[in-house]
């Protein structure tokens, strides 16, 4: 069994894979993170184990685990299976790196862009060679509702809502109007300037804002909630085989 441990932003979330099958997963706390790992281990008698942090976790934590199972700490000199072309792969995200792993994995020898929507919005471009170039990081949902109110004096903090119209009849409808409306015109945008390049293009979206976003787009997309755990596992049984 393989455990998968995906440190974000904003939570940790970690996943049982038996080869490719996903078992299990779920999210858990800081507070609680070594010992409700090693209750996973124990558990699903997992073997090898991946982490991906671009959060901050301490070093005695890490050690812990190391001492529990066989585990890979993600970074750039991690070998994967696809062909780095990023200027700055010191700089390039993990979390980026295993989008651009569960591509290569699911749809091999196809053009593919994916859109990580969550804390941030990351768009990641891999050809059907198998060569990833980079692509664009932008803000996403919560961090846009955010710096309305954080960079001005009076505009409230908002929460996505469902109900949405394009045009706003009051402070809190035309926030919720330009958060949403930017957000999904700048992903079809985006979409839209890669499949000119690209007819062929395949889509897939996720993060913790797929839910959300999926059904307002007008472009075809792939919505998968667990593409970057299942690229973690990807590079995982690379690195084992």
């Amino acid at each position: 069994m393989n455990l998968i441990i995906d440190v974000g932003n904003t939570r940790i979330k970690t996943a049982v894979f038996d080869n490719s099958k996903l078992i299990h997963n779920e999210s858990i706390t800081k507070e609680s993170f070594v010992s409700e790992v090693i209750d996973t281990i124990k558990k699903y008698q997992c073997t090898n184990a991946i982490i991906s942090s671009v959060g901050s976790l301490k070093k005695s934590e890490i050690a812990k685990l190391h001492a529990e199972i066989n585990l890979i700490e993600l970074d750039y000199n991690t070998k994967v299976p696809f062909v780095n072309k990023y200027a700055t792969p010191k700089t390039l995200g993990v979390d980026r790196i295993a989008l651009v792993s569960s591509a290569i994995s699911k749809y091999a020898n196809k053009n593919v862009l994916i859109i990580d929507a969550g804390t941030c919005i990351t768009y990641d471009y891999v050809n059907n060679e198998g060569v990833y170039y980079g692509g664009a990081i932008s803000l996403g949902l919560q961090m846009r509702y955010k710096a309305l109110n954080v960079f001005t004096e009076k505009l409230p903090l908002l929460e996505p809502s469902e109900k949405f119209e394009l045009v706003g009849n009051s402070t809190e409808t035309s926030i919720h109007s330009g958060v949403i409306n930017g957000v999904i015109n700048e992903i079809d945008g985006i979409i839209n300037q890669y499949r000119k390049k690209n007819a062929d293009l395949t889509v897939v979206l996720t993060g913790g804002d797929v839910n959300f976003l999926s059904n307002r787009l007008k472009n075809s997309i792939f919505a998968n909630p667990n593409f970057l755990l299942e690229g973690l596992n990807t590079i995982l049984t690379y690195n084992i085989l």
